[in-house]
């Protein structure tokens, strides 16, 4: 029975992170109540509190249970490679190819960067996605001094500004993309864009 109950709780905590998925992309997340997913989802705005403090614990929830697992690749994956370069390539190209591919990834990306304003109660959020981004950064540049050392990267290359420079390619692909899908074709150029970029590093020569 006990068991039972747990897979009950977390079946509810995901159907309301679904319903605030559906709802914070109709309504963007400032117009969005609990009460609002708590309709949406068929609980009560009980079930909600008893799974989240807030709107914001609730909001983070949603962004955590897409972007997390990608994390943990990432932080598994750097330790065992042989490839550094190739392991940024691959690790940035599915993320775009999955953030084309899969609709709940788009949904809440294009929230993250469209329909919500990190201010209020939403303002401990931002600093909390600021954190993921430095890990990220983190890891790039740790791939980075890793290709150095592998003599995939000149010496002359640093590689904090090498990782910040995928970061920002990243982040305009994201935005850009997610505003307007028929921009350009994602899964087509995300390979192209991303190859160009690191070959760039690999021809770098010092700067006079």
């Amino acid at each position: 029975m006990v068991r039972k109950t747990k897979e009950e709780a977390q079946e509810t905590r995901h159907r309301i992170l679904d319903a605030a998925e559906q709802v914070f992309q109709r309504q963007g997340v400032s117009r969005t109540s609990l009460s609002h997913i708590a309709t949406d989802a068929g609980v009560t705005r009980g079930a909600i509190y008893w799974h989240f403090r807030n709107k914001a614990d609730l909001y983070d929830a949603m962004i955590r249970r897409v972007l997390d697992p990608e994390e943990a690749r990432g932080q598994v994956g750097i330790r065992t490679q042989n490839d550094p370069l190739g392991f940024i390539r691959n690790l940035v190209v599915e993320f775009l190819q999955r953030l084309a591919c899969d609709p709940q990834y788009q949904g809440v990306l294009e929230i993250a960067w469209h329909k919500c304003e990190y201010v209020g109660e939403m303002a401990v959020i931002r600093d909390s996605h600021l954190e993921c981004g430095r890990r990220f950064i983190a890891l790039l540049e740790e791939a980075m001094r890793c290709a150095q050392k592998r003599d995939q990267l000149p010496a002359t290359i640093c590689p904090h500004q090498a990782a910040i420079g995928v970061m920002a390619l990243l982040d305009g692909l994201v935005v850009n993309w997610t505003l307007e899908p028929s921009l350009f074709p994602l899964t087509e150029y995300a390979p192209g864009i991303i190859d160009t970029y690191l070959a760039g590093l690999c021809t770098q020569t010092p700067s006079r």
